[in-house]
């Protein structure tokens, strides 16, 4: 047998069901056999590998018993000549593994092989090569020198940022999201270290490779889409914990005693800091917005009451300007926090509706006070007009900088990929999703030849380029069903730097798959 390919799932029903499409494609030429190894999911994952992929081989845990394990237990099991773990979030091509076993066959001093990575947005994932994690590499990763520097040869070591992507090139340490390993030398060097639990056993086994005396390669002529972190979220405080405390392990495991207590100072220095930024980032995310609120509000209604002044021609007590000043920031907090106005993704209706009601506040209040506080009802009635419009004004600013977005601003012109014979009701689900403005479709060359279309389309699929020039489309749906898995990786990667959301379309079960998000367009009577 040519290859075992080993999937380790947790609660990614859908990814997994994509992926596996994908393999059970990548291997129609290919003498292999596919394992599944669930870590206890909650999600009926096993129920749909069973009932769609029943030639795939299972192993339910009864509780999570990590990465490594999980991978252990198919290995043993595994009769491949090769083995490759492959996380359940990615796609491969469909002559993905044949371009991969083929080099490797050439290559008989190759032990591992990774190969190009790129996300759901179609950029390249540095991690599809990597050096070896020295106290020096760590270092200049955790403080951001590798990403200043990204091509430099002594700062970017971690991510080997000097390599070029699409050149093949000896590296030291594979990614466990696509790692190929030759069997017989892991019969020689040994399974992946169970110590680790998760993150740092792929960084392990490269370099037990290389100390074995074989070779790791970065292989670029093929490329997968690896859509990252949907078990994990890498941007987590838990992640940053996680990941460089097995940086710790692998340090005291092949390192010498003084190297060892070097990396582990950097790492738990590191650590804090990068947990200090992470904690520091969403304080600022969450206090920015009311924070731009105020300023808005201020800014205005200061010169409002100024220029009142300059068209009277009298100066009002600065006590009285500034208490009724913050009665209306007060007002407009208040009501903001009462309505929950400070979450992102906020529609413009709503955000004047908590404008106008802290106007309302405000004008009461105002008209409540002692004679000598109410020192200008022209300025007072100019302030409550112009609080909804502060608001506005405040989230629209924020939006652009991407601090806080604005659902409005979200509004789709969507263009789905498939054939014509997509049911219509289908469509018309994806259509009405919210906020989605305008929806096309696009179709493959010869799938509308003899056939009577149901549903009006714009072109065809090697337009899609020229397309989302003229029309802006700000949102690609790929059907999985409907067009080959090369055509969607090869396409994703050609729309990098477009500011494109991609997602592929599952009709089955009627989801749209992105990166790190999952939408039901319907419920289905299986799901």
């Amino acid at each position: 047998m040519q290859l075992s390919v080993i999937i380790v799932n947790y609660n990614v029903r859908y990814f997994l069901e994509q992926c596996l499409k994908s393999v059970t494609k990548a291997i129609e030429n290919i003498d292999a056999e596919v394992f599944v190894v669930d870590n206890n999911s909650s999600d009926n994952s096993m129920q749909m590998v069973k009932e769609k992929f029943p030639n795939v081989k299972c192993i339910e845990n009864k509780e999570n018993v990590g990465f490594s394990k999980a991978n252990n237990q198919a290995i043993l099991q595994s009769k491949g000549k090769y083995v490759l773990l492959l996380n359940p979030d990615t796609i491969v091509e469909e002559d993905t593994f044949e371009k991969c076993i083929a080099f490797m066959d050439k290559t008989p001093e190759a032990g591992g092989l990774g190969v190009k990575m790129i996300d759901g947005h179609g950029k390249f994932l540095p991690e599809s090569k990597r050096g070896l994690p020295t106290p020096a590499a760590a270092f200049y990763k955790i403080f951001g020198l590798s990403t200043i520097f990204p091509h430099s040869k002594k700062f970017s070591k971690y991510h080997l940022g000097y390599l070029p992507e699409d050149e093949i090139n000896e590296i030291e340490i594979l990614s466990g999201a696509y790692m190929l390993l030759r069997k017989s030398v892991l019969d020689e060097v040994g399974l992946l270290d169970e110590t680790f639990f998760m993150y740092g056993e792929d960084i392990d086994l490269s370099y037990r490779i290389i100390k074995g005396g074989y070779k790791n390669y970065y292989f670029p002529e093929t490329k997968i889409i690896h859509y990252k972190g949907e078990s994990t979220k890498k941007s987590s405080v838990n992640y940053v914990f996680v990941f460089y405390n097995a940086m710790i392990i692998f340090a005291n495991k092949h390192f010498s005693q003084k190297m060892a207590r070097s990396f582990s100072f950097f790492i738990k220095f590191g650590i804090y800091f990068r947990a200090f930024i992470a904690l520091l980032m969403r304080f600022v995310q969450n206090v920015f917005t009311p924070i731009s609120d105020v300023l808005f509000l201020l800014l205005g209604s200061y010169n409002i009451v100024r220029l009142t002044e300059h068209y009277k021609h009298i100066n009002f007590p600065e006590t009285a300007v500034w208490l009724n000043l913050l009665i209306a920031v007060s007002s407009m907090l208040l009501v903001n926090v009462l309505l929950n106005k400070y979450k992102p993704k906020q529609q413009i209706g709503g955000i004047m509706q908590a404008g106008i009601l802290a106007a309302v506040i405000y004008l009461i209040t105002y008209a409540f006070l002692p004679e000598h506080y109410r020192f200008s009802r022209l300025a007072t009635a100019f302030t409550a007009l112009y609080m909804p419009i502060s608001l506005l004004l405040s989230r629209i600013f924020l939006h652009i900088a991407n601090f806080n977005p604005m659902s409005i601003f979200d509004q789709k012109k969507s263009i789905l990929i498939t054939h014509n014979d997509l049911p219509e009701e289908l469509l018309n689900k994806i259509k009405v999703r919210k906020n989605i403005i305008k929806q096309d479709l696009l179709f493959s060359e010869n799938s509308i030849k003899h056939k009577k279309l149901k549903y009006p389309y714009i072109g065809k699929f090697y337009q899609l380029m020229d397309l989302i020039q003229i029309y802006r489309y700000n949102e690609v749906i790929f059907s999985t069903e409907h067009l080959t898995f090369k055509n969607i990786i090869e396409t994703i990667a050609e729309l990098k730097g477009n500011k494109v959301v991609i997602k592929t379309l599952l009709p089955e079960n009627r989801c749209l798959i992105g990166s790190n998000t999952i939408e039901q367009i319907a419920q289905t009577e299986n799901s």
